[in-house]
């Protein structure tokens, strides 16, 4: 005992050397991340070691989804036959107006095995009200299934509506399935939903807390929003389960936010998300069946492709999707994020496309949720300034849509921030529309939205007092660890 006291800081540095060893040659992080947790092992050694047991260490890629077993469950053949045609050099063509959809489409479907389809009815939800009620309608109509998750799920008025909407549904017979992330639904649990569970509604968390707010796998959330409805119609989009994203809390006011109803093939996709996320937690795993992926008879036209991605893929999904649609966009790029905390590839990108003569116009909050993640977005989006962006922050409440709009042609909208959390550490799920018509109705909800907001001068960058500097400085420094 004797000699462990008195050599405590020797032990302490050979284990922060083999840590540091680790980060490095084993877990294989982005510069700007490995750096960033060699100096936090470096100047706080024993808490920094904890900290990075519980916010640091990689997740194994084989066992969350069991890929092979699950991946695309129902659409194998569908999605390689659009493989083989896209191969033979046979390319769709959406109405996108004068954007070429082609190296996305191609990407998307060869790379991410995202089903590309052409027979979908979407709306655009502005307002959570609106959205919340079409879904509870929605919900009162089904007669097979009601799979549901949400990255957070309040136990407010709103839980309690949504709630009783799936107990009732329960009763009906319909078969009801929700799934909720451990740390963004820490206010509800199990007993929250009793009743439901009663009556036979089956309820899962994601990376359950065994203790409370400790978990190893604290740091990968996941942030996506899914219902499917009979397998018919899907919803996704930004909009959580709380009183806030009906504009009822005081601190954001009103809350703007960017949500889809999808009825059409592109529910496919949706679903099969869904089943592999829950299998991933569920030990009662679902297989494929009919009643999953009915036959769908839309009248829709808009051609869709859902695109996911986690920590469990080194391919950064949604990222890419991002960067290739700033790179081919030729006029206008539109972007709308709560959080602006870019890694260098997509920074880069805006920066060449402004150089290029392309407009990049972006809304940021006015407020923040997140003090430290507020100022890096403030910092970031500003320095886009100097390159001719326009920024604008948001005034009637709080912007939380995930929105980029390119060419008035081609639109994602989804759950992912463009900031290096939704790149890599969270699970995430977007909407890419290729359509000219709906890209008009989301550019024209921007441009509403710009009536609200304000510039963002250089001249009033450059005048921010010290202690603003001082918050910038801090949250670029621990912006990799955001």
């Amino acid at each position: 005992m004797k000699f462990l006291y008195d050599n405590l800081f020797v032990i302490i540095f050979i284990a922060n050397m083999l840590l540091s060893l680790i980060i490095v040659f084993r877990e294989r992080k982005q510069t700007a991340q490995t750096w960033s947790w060699l100096l936090v092992l470096m100047f706080i050694p024993v808490l920094g070691f904890i900290l990075y047991i519980f916010l640091g260490r990689g997740i194994s890629k084989d066992k969350i989804f069991d890929m092979k077993m699950q991946a695309k469950i129902g659409m194998n053949a569908e999605i390689e036959a659009e493989k083989q045609s896209l191969l033979r050099g046979l390319f769709p063509h959406p109405p996108t107006g004068e954007v070429d959809s082609k190296q996305l489409i191609y990407m998307l479907t060869i790379f991410e095995s995202s089903l590309y389809t052409t027979k979908n009815e979407v709306l655009l939800y502005t307002d959570g009200r609106e959205k919340f009620d079409n879904l509870i309608e929605d919900i009162r109509q089904a007669r097979d299934h009601v799979h549901m998750e949400y990255y957070i799920y309040r136990g407010d008025t709103l839980g309690k509506e949504i709630r009783q909407e799936l107990i009732n549904a329960v009763k009906r017979g319909v078969k009801v399935r929700l799934l909720l992330d451990a740390w963004g639904s820490t206010q509800v649990n199990m007993k929250f939903f009793e009743e439901l569970r009663k009556i036979g509604g089956e309820v899962a968390f994601f990376f359950p807390l065994f203790v409370p707010y400790l978990n190893p796998r604290i740091n990968y959330r996941n942030h996506r929003k899914i219902v499917v409805i009979d397998g018919k119609i899907g919803y996704t989009g930004g909009f959580n389960v709380g009183n806030e994203y009906l504009g009822k809390v005081k601190k954001f006011g009103y809350w703007r936010d960017n949500h889809l109803r999808i009825y059409g093939e592109a529910v496919y996709s949706l679903q099969n998300r869904f089943l592999m996320d829950w299998n991933s937690q569920h030990r009662k795993e679902l297989s494929y069946d009919a009643a999953y992926f009915p036959t769908i008879h839309s009248d829709g036209k808009k051609a869709v492709q859902v695109v996911t991605s986690g920590p469990d893929s080194e391919l950064e999904q949604i990222k890419m999707t991002y960067l290739k649609m700033i790179s081919i966009a030729k006029k206008e790029i539109l972007i709308q994020t709560p959080y602006y905390i870019p890694d260098a590839s997509i920074h880069e990108a805006l920066k060449l496309a402004l150089l290029s003569g392309v407009k990049v116009r972006m809304q940021i909050p006015n407020k923040p949720d997140h003090m430290l993640v507020y100022w890096a977005t403030y910092s970031f989006s500003a320095e886009l300034l100097e390159y001719g962006a326009i920024i604008e922050t948001y005034e009637q409440g709080f912007i939380h849509a995930k929105t980029m709009i390119i060419d008035g042609g081609i639109v994602s909208v989804g759950s992912a921030n463009i900031d290096v959390r939704s790149f890599r550490l969270d699970f995430e799920v977007n909407t890419v529309i290729y359509d000219q018509t709906f890209s008009e109705k989301v550019r024209n909800a921007f441009y509403e939205d710009s009536k609200v907001s304000e510039l963002l001068t250089e001249e009033k960058y450059c005048n921010r007092g010290v202690l603003i500097k001082l918050k910038e400085g801090l949250a670029r420094l621990i912006s990799p660890l955001l």
